[in-house]
């Protein structure tokens, strides 16, 4: 790896650090999960089926949306969530880079293992 794309790597941590941290709980995990088909939805809607009220799911998605994970705009009187999948793409690839360099270390380790 380059220096600059782990230079890159490192100053983008934190930010992508907070995408897991908005992933890391389940029922987060679930809101992203109901609107990865690619609509919108009220908090009316993802409440519904759930035991969670309004208010819970809603503080949910205000962690979900300064992580950059969802994002909202005003219809009327309700709030309608959409999925940014450009964040979650962006974690792929942070961790594609972090499983290339562990590749690359576990490669070394064998190298020097073997001879």
């Amino acid at each position: 790896m380059s220096s600059s794309a782990l230079g890159r790597l490192l100053e983008e941590a934190p930010e992508t650090a907070n995408i897991f941290a908005a992933l890391g709980d389940p029922t987060r995990l679930g809101l992203v999960t109901r609107l990865s088909n690619g609509s919108q939805c009220s908090i009316s809607q993802l409440a519904e089926n759930s035991t969670l009220t309004r208010q819970a799911i809603t503080k949910h998605l205000r962690v979900l949306e300064d992580a950059g994970v969802v994002s909202s705009r005003k219809s009327g009187r309700e709030n309608l969530y959409a999925l940014n999948p450009q964040r979650l793409h962006d974690a792929t690839a942070y961790m594609d880079v972090v499983s290339r360099q562990w590749d690359q270390a576990l490669g070394r380790l064998k190298s020097f293992v073997e001879s």
